[in-house]
């Protein structure tokens, strides 16, 4: 092995076995053996220059001879023409990831990719095989810690690339092609052997390292190129970019230097498809570097700009640019378009779409860059340009592009009095951060100057705040600033589109979207050029809040997470309801309700992804769980992916009621026919009713009165218009309405009640309708939604069991006891009708005595409450307007059908509450 001191000044020629001795070969200048006693830091340190002379001869030759791996210090000894360089529309650039050449096979693809290409010219830069890259550093960081295991590992990287090549490549491509590969592998491992006894890596040595990879997939794709017939060269491109490194852990590219370089070496090196190394480049002093965080895509965008292509055409392995995380929106959209702006602001914000600085290379010269998948070729992808005014439709999507967000960070709170006015406070302050090296991702700051507010990465943000502390000690000491507070666990949501700056009201509906989806706001920032808006909301609301935007932006649709509870006959009339519904309600009107838990009094089902609506009876009998309440919540309103939560009492349970006040508190909708809560207790309803209204939770019970009938926000829809309620008399029972419709001549009150429990119209026991609760029920309801402040126990009710069996032991015991009192009642309609006049069942809201009552009253047979049929319902509303003719609702008010499609219309005006379009 050469000695250590050589492999340090010349780490790109270590001798292979066939090399001329050393004393023949004059170039080479080695130390003395008496220097190799020297520290192997020290000698690290002291021969770094002399890469640089190594990089001064980059080897050129033949490009069939071209696929040398390392920085190789050979002469040129073939003269060839120069040719001048084109520029412009002929060339197309393209960029190939280490997804795209992960494996032979994909490679292959790449191949007929570029030579579909029609482009006349073409330049595709390469990133290293999937995963070679860290191996890469894997490889360093393993001889630095002086692990033996480094030789096997980079045995791995060799037959990685050597078994490609043997599927990939035959005869005089592939006998060069292995050469080069084991010379650079015998040359590395002399270096890491040196980096091994060093126990240190300079960075010139780790990107030396670390940039093979790319040199062996541009070598390995050029060859499999020509190997089909086409002309085809590979750039080494430390050859031809020069970048100068910054303080900041990034280069700045030289694209003067750069440009010229490029023309030398196209002079010698012409082709009409040119395959370049992405990530790697050189210093002004030719020492080997790298184009850091994504430098592959910075490479192609250099070398769009060194071109002035035609466009520059970034594959991937995803569709194109996303209106959001699909990973966590998986209703997000590929965008056809973004405009430079956009793509920068979403890139900054997390949005896997271009690092920032990739885009700027070809904004000067409005290059196109387009987002492609290698997977998709169907897929149009994403165009990054610069964008006119009318290129976009007039609509809310057009405005806003798409959401990104950036997780784990923490803000900082810095306030007191004693900043008002005082020059240099921020200065001072972000001085401090600056002096711990943290990254600052959004300031915001009130014009009372009182505060200033900003956000860091979560793992920096402990230095931070101990550094504001020390140094505004004596400020906070003196009591003119108050406190350095950490607020942690935190995620930023920014939305960004271009045109936002001039449209009014997007503020607005992203507010409004992360209200109604119950989640609250810590720190706003926006710039004035209003390319985006900033917000930091908790971390566990990151997720539900991306979500609430993006569905609000009509970017997805508007999804909510459904809890049944109840699946009775009322409830699994619903479910049937829905699952009729789905496909027309997705398609349609973009609403898209999952049922993710069904629970009764005994057992419950939870899916995480949704309840199959046609066979959810079967599956709650195959993994029905144990009834739990508390877990059956949790499950509905935690999924992270769907923002809005809505529960769905169909019980006439109290239990169930008493936890509405509860759930709406945690930002549950609830929505119910249950009458309990309603008309339970009073300061419990007015509690209820107030929690209602302060928050943006909704709470809907439109079937608690009328099943599907719009009794309860036609009230509303008086009330909040201004109208005066005087008094509010309806036929409130479907089952009262159908025994009284039918209680005439002829029949007795007995036969009528028992041929409305054979038909399904009463509850199983006929008391339970007779007795008028459940009327009475109804008109404390509307009492109390008219404004009178009643209880249950204030509404007189005249109950038609006649008092003697009130007590029976069942219900078939009280059928059979009826008849015995059916004279009172015969005589009753008798009456009745030989004045013209009809029973029925009535209950009554008197506004004007602040009253309510419930009782038998005769109508004339003229009347509207005296032409009904069957089982409708009927209420009229006598109001200041309505006074002389009162406004009438009438129809079906019983039966499990209507009463699930007013649960249903409920739902559906919560999703049109929630965003969904109208």
């Amino acid at each position: 092995m050469a000695s250590l001191s050589y492999v340090l000044s010349h780490p790109s020629h270590v001798l292979s076995p066939q090399t001329p001795p050393i004393e023949s070969n004059p170039k080479y200048i080695l130390y003395s053996s008496s220097s190799q006693c020297r520290h192997p830091i020290s000698l690290l340190r002291s021969n770094l220059n002399r890469m640089a002379l190594v990089g001064q001869r980059l080897r050129r030759g033949t490009q069939r001879k071209q696929i040398c791996a390392s920085i190789a210090d050979v002469s040129l000894e073939k003269s060839t023409e120069n040719v001048q360089l084109p520029k412009g529309d002929v060339w197309s650039v393209h960029k190939f990831g280490g997804t795209c050449v992960g494996n032979s096979e994909r490679i292959k693809n790449v191949a007929e990719v570029i030579v579909s290409d029609d482009s006349e010219m073409k330049l595709v830069v390469v990133s290293a095989m999937s995963k070679v890259t860290d191996m890469m550093y894997d490889l360093i960081n393993k001889a630095q810690s002086r692990d033996k295991s480094y030789e096997s590992a980079l045995d791995a990287v060799r037959e990685k690339y050597k078994s490609t090549a043997h599927d990939l490549l035959d005869g005089e491509e592939l006998a060069s092609f292995l050469s080069q590969l084991h010379h650079d592998i015998d040359n590395l491992l002399a270096m890491l052997q040196a980096i091994y006894i060093a126990g240190h890596a300079m960075e010139s040595f780790t990107d030396f390292v670390v940039g093979h990879g790319e040199l062996w997939s541009a070598s390995l794709l050029s060859a499999v190129i020509r190997q089909r017939g086409f002309d085809c060269k590979w750039m080494d491109t430390r050859e031809v970019l020069i970048v100068n490194p910054t303080s900041s852990n990034q280069v700045d590219p030289d694209f003067s230097e750069s440009a010229r370089r490029l023309e030398r070496w196209y002079s010698k090196n012409s082709a009409k498809i040119i395959i370049a190394t992405g990530f790697i480049a050189s210093t002004h002093q030719n020492i080997p570097t790298t184009l850091k965080r994504d430098g592959s895509d910075f490479s192609a965008a250099i070398m769009g700009a060194l071109l002035t292509s035609r466009r520059v055409t970034i594959w991937t392995d995803v569709d194109g640019v996303y209106s959001a995380d699909p990973r966590k929106v998986k209703e997000a959209v590929v965008l056809k378009t973004l405009s430079y702006q956009e793509a920068w602001e979403m890139s900054y914000f997390g949005a896997n779409v271009l690092h920032p600085r990739t885009i700027i290379p070809v904004m000067q010269y409005d290059i196109p860059i387009i987002i492609r998948n290698i997977f998709n070729l169907s897929a149009p992808g994403t165009t990054i340009c610069r964008q006119t005014v009318d290129e976009e439709s007039e609509s809310l999507v057009s405005f806003v592009k798409g959401f990104a967000t950036i997780d784990n960070v923490a803000l900082i709170n810095v306030e007191g009095t004693g900043m008002a006015g005082v020059p240099g406070t921020a200065n001072a302050i972000f001085g401090a951060v600056k002096d711990v090296g943290a990254n600052v991702i959004m300031i915001s700051q009130a014009s009372s100057e009182h505060s200033v507010c900003f956000a860091v990465p979560e793992k920096e943000v402990k230095a931070v705040a101990e550094a504001l502390k020390s140094r505004f000690r004596q400020a906070l000491e003196a009591g003119r600033l108050s406190q350095v507070a950490v607020v942690p666990n935190c995620s930023i949501l920014a939305a960004v589109g271009q045109r936002m700056a001039s449209t009014p009201g997007v503020s607005a509906t992203l507010f409004n979207a992360l209200a109604k989806a119950n989640i609250n706001i810590r720190a706003i920032a926006q710039g004035c050029t209003e390319y985006n808006i900033t917000v930091v909301v908790r971390r566990e609301d990151s997720i539900k809040a991306l979500r609430a935007v993006h569905s609000r932006f009509y970017l997805s649709r508007t999804t909510i997470a459904m809890g049944i509870i109840g699946p009775g006959l009322i409830g699994a009339t619903l479910l049937e309801q829905l699952k009729d519904q789905a496909s027309v309600l997705k398609e349609d009107f973009n609403i898209d309700l999952r049922v993710l838990g069904i629970i009764s009094s005994k057992s419950m089902l939870l899916c995480d992804e949704g309840v199959d609506l046609t066979n959810w009876r079967e599956l709650q009998g195959e993994r029905g769980e144990t009834a739990d309440m508390e877990r059956f919540v949790q499950h509905v309103h935690q999924n992270h992916f769907i923002p809005n939560t809505v529960l769905v009492d169909c019980t006439a349970n109290p239990d169930i009621a008493s936890h509405y006040y509860n759930w709406l508190r945690r930002g549950i909708h609830v929505i119910t026919p249950n009458k309990r809560a309603n008309s339970g207790p009073l300061d419990q309803y007015l509690k209820l009713r107030a929690l209602q209204r302060q928050s943006y939770t909704h709470y809907f019970y439109e079937a608690t009165v009328g099943a599907g009938l719009p009794i309860i926000s036609t009230l509303r829809g008086l009330l909040e218009t201004g109208d005066k309620i005087l008094r509010i008399e309806g036929i409130f029972s479907g089952t009262l309405s159908y025994i009284f419709n039918n209680f005439t001549s002829g029949k007795s009150f007995s036969d009528i009640v028992s041929e409305a429990k054979q038909a399904g119209y009463t509850e199983p026991d006929p008391r339970d309708d007779l007795s008028g609760t459940d009327v009475a029920r109804k008109v404390i309801i509307l009492a109390r939604e008219s404004g009178l402040k009643l209880e249950l126990a204030d509404i007189p009710v005249e109950n038609l069991v006649p008092e003697p069996l009130r007590a029976s032991a069942s219900a078939e015991e009280f059928m059979q006891q009826l008849p015995r009192f059916d004279v009172e009642l015969t005589r009753k309609r008798q009456e009745a009708e030989n004045a013209g006049e009809v029973l029925r069942y009535v209950g009554v809201v008197d506004v004007e005595n602040k009253r309510g009552f419930v009782e038998m009253q005769r109508y004339k047979n003229d009347h509207p409450f005296a032409q009904l049929s069957g089982s409708d319902n009927i209420i009229a509303f006598t109001t200041t307007r309505y006074r002389t003719q009162p406004l009438i609702v009438r129809g079906p008010g019983a039966g499990a059908q209507v009463t699930a499609g007013g649960i249903f219309s409920d739902i559906l005006r919560l999703a049109s509450y929630l965003g969904a379009p109208s």
